[in-house]
């Protein structure tokens, strides 16, 4: 589903991303580590198609609106509510039964009884798993997920775990994390960035 070839970036003297090679086949589900500065957060952003390359090959086998993408903040509008945030992404992307769908999500990540307040009350732990159910609403078949644990204490790493080993059975997916080991048991593949 993604194959890179030497892919690099710079971003103008400085490089962000050494020249890395790897491929991920449809189904997989790769783990990408390495220390604050290695390139982790700049791949996941060239493999999403929201950066281009300044060198090197890189082809991504799924359409854009079947790429699901968490970034490393939650990106969620701060004067909406739970709803309201997930409904305007669900419009964006042409959700069917999109209500049905985020009453759904917002159930399985424990959002349901905040679900009309405005986002901007939220912990950072509960943007989190918003901006998880914002990545999942479109049931994408390419996940990249740029630190999902962060923020998230003991039971939302533990409904993470969860999630992503239910998903792991039928999506591909890209995760960039600081603690690996939380997600071996998953892993049918390792990066390590330098």
């Amino acid at each position: 589903m993604i194959r890179a070839r030497r892919l690099a970036r710079r971003f103008g003297d400085k490089r962000a991303l050494e020249p890395v090679d790897f491929e991920l086949a449809r189904g997989g589900f790769l783990v990408v580590t390495g220390p604050n500065g290695s390139g982790k957060t700049t791949l996941l952003r060239l493999c999403a198609g929201l950066l281009i390359p300044t060198s090197g090959e890189l082809e991504v086998d799924a359409e854009r609106g079947q790429v699901g993408y968490l970034a490393h903040e939650p990106l969620v509008y701060r004067e909406l509510t739970a709803i309201e945030n997930l409904d305007l992404y669900g419009r964006l992307y042409r959700v069917p039964e999109r209500r049905e769908r985020i009453g759904m999500l917002l159930e399985r990540f424990g959002l349901w009884e905040a679900r009309a307040e405005r986002t901007g009350s939220y912990s950072r732990g509960m943007l989190q798993r918003l901006a998880l159910c914002r990545a999942l609403l479109h049931d994408p078949e390419l996940l990249i997920l740029d630190e999902p644990a962060n923020a998230l204490d003991e039971a939302g790493e533990e409904l993470l775990e969860r999630e992503l080993d239910e998903l792991r059975r039928e999506r591909t997916l890209l995760v960039a994390s600081h603690a690996p080991e939380r997600l071996e048991r998953f892993a049918t593949q390792r990066l390590a960035l330098a």
